[in-house]
């Protein structure tokens, strides 16, 4: 088949399943977990939005645009987000400016007053911290700066919400996508209290593990330490969230299952490239965030809504 018959037949495929309007707009694409104990319908507790990779910048229109997601999340009638880093476009390249971290850092701070009424729970993502900072002394260099402009309680934490015990990692360490000694530990401690049968839902910035990954990469590089560690708790119900590669799968391993989302910003709010399905998207995934709804048996819908913006 040659490179016009392959396009052709992609989009084709794309279009049977929800494409309308020439590219602009998708159905929903659900994802579920399936607890083989489950025999009858279980309470929804909690509806959660996942948003991930808003890559908040100045340029192509962006605050714009997240302003018209941030409206569709809202009809949702969701309990709280989960921000799963890279909130701003990028601090971490070395040309970087303290002017151009500031100037993001501003923008996401104007546009998360517009929905000061939900709880964010962010975790950090690779490009939100400034390294090149005139030394390490710098109030703007590094994590504290990050998580301060967040309003997080740390780099990792942990809270409990209707039944749900929620840990939030910081994937950014050593091997790009792992977690450092003190935070292992902390983790340990932190899921050796839980009771048994507790419903955990774990946010990374970088796939713990992945499908998709196998395409880019991202992949956590320690994952067999996490989901060893996660066997090991295998009384428990775990779910892991995550975003970084902006695409969109899931996985299951040892019945812990693995929910990536793909980016609010899509191909960063630019147009994209030859390896772009539609316009705005990264490779097969459209822009868009999740809404999840959790369930008092652990069980999980995560639902992909794809955005026209």
């Amino acid at each position: 088949m040659n490179r016009k018959n392959k396009l052709f037949g992609r989009r084709t495929l794309i279009k049977r399943i929800g494409m309308v309007a020439g590219g602009a707009m998708m159905s929903p694409i659900v994802m579920k977990t399936s607890l083989a104990n489950s025999k009858k319908k279980s309470k929804k507790v909690l509806s959660i939005a996942h948003i991930t990779d808003v890559h908040i910048r100045p340029e192509h229109d962006a605050p714009n645009r997240f302003s018209k997601c941030l409206a569709d999340i809202k009809r949702h009638k969701i309990d709280f987000f989960l921000n799963g880093g890279d909130t701003i476009y990028a601090a971490d390249y070395d040309h970087i400016t303290r002017e151009r971290v500031t100037e993001q850092w501003k923008i996401w701070k104007k546009l998360r007053a517009t929905f000061s009424e939900y709880e964010v729970h962010s975790c950090l993502g690779n490009h939100d911290m400034w390294w090149a900072a005139p030394n390490k002394e710098d109030a703007m260099y590094g994590k504290s700066f990050a998580v301060k402009q967040l309003g997080t309680p740390g780099r990792y934490y942990s809270f409990d919400k209707e039944g749900w015990h929620f840990i939030i990692l910081d994937s950014n360490n050593k091997n790009a996508g792992s977690l450092d000694a003190e935070q292992r530990e902390w983790l340990e401690g932190d899921l050796d209290k839980l009771p048994q049968e507790s419903n955990v839902m774990i946010l990374s910035h970088y796939p713990i593990l992945g499908v998709c990954t196998i395409i880019d990469g991202g992949n956590h590089t320690d994952s067999a330490y996490i989901s060893n560690l996660f066997y090991a708790h295998k009384d428990k119900k775990i779910t892991c969230l995550s975003g970084h590669v902006h695409l969109l799968d899931q996985a299951v391993y040892n019945d812990v299952h693995y929910f990536c989302n793909g980016a609010m910003s899509g191909f960063w709010w630019e147009d994209g490239n030859e390896k772009s399905a539609f316009k705005y998207w990264y490779r097969e995934t459209p822009p868009g965030y999740a809404i999840l709804d959790l369930f008092e048996d652990g069980s999980v819908i995560n639902t992909y809504y794809p955005h026209p913006y």
